[in-house]
């Protein structure tokens, strides 16, 4: 893979359907030190706040096309790029929700990127999703497949077929799968300090 960017920050993007567990690890790595999140989804979110739209399924589906039919399918990365560059320059940034290639695209000028995916069964996103209760969430199995579908619509299935390495949420727990994570994002982060690269 060829390494991208003029920066030398390691961008770690996690992909995978919603459900598999993106967030725990996000919200997991936070309590870690050394790392900065950036969730896409709440840039949308936000985006929706500032048009008075409610933040639901419905509505942040909408929007989400929207920005990328008006400008182009790395659009949310668009968002999300200040944060990234306003990152301590010995953090490493976390992407919570890469959706497609496009956006990854993006973040290979913004730095070094691997691409973490997360796998769990249909059963097991749709549960998870309804004990997290946010408002875009669905509420029954209709609504979960239509989210899936739009999903590979955008494109995730090509993001989640790039990933560097990939993790299992099927099994074991939060503790584990954070834990499995946070060994995989360390070696990356002491790869490119060594100058190992790999890094798209």
């Amino acid at each position: 893979m060829v390494a991208g960017g003029a920066s030398g920050r390691l961008i770690v993007c996690l992909t995978g359907m919603p459900g598999a567990g993106k967030s725990t690890i996000a919200d997991g790595l936070r309590g870690r030190g050394g790392h900065t999140l950036v969730n896409m989804g709440d840039a949308v979110r936000a985006e929706a706040g500032r048009r008075g739209l409610e933040a639901t399924a419905a509505n942040l589906g909408s929007l989400m096309v929207e920005l990328r039919d008006r400008s182009g399918p790395g659009a949310i990365a668009m968002l999300v790029g200040p944060s990234i560059e306003a990152a301590p320059p010995d953090h490493t940034v976390v992407v919570d929700g890469i959706r497609s290639n496009a956006e990854i695209d993006h973040f290979r000028s913004l730095g070094r990127v691997r691409i973490l995916s997360v796998h769990a069964s249909a059963d097991t996103r749709f549960g998870f999703l309804g004990r997290r209760g946010r408002s875009d969430d669905p509420a029954d199995r209709e609504r979960f497949n239509d989210r899936d579908r739009r999903e590979l619509g955008i494109g995730i299935s090509g993001s989640i077929a790039m990933a560097d390495e990939s993790l299992s949420n099927n099994a074991g727990g939060i503790d584990s799968l954070v834990g499995r994570a946070a060994s995989i994002i360390a070696r990356w982060a002491a790869e490119e300090a060594g100058g190992g690269g790999g890094g798209q």
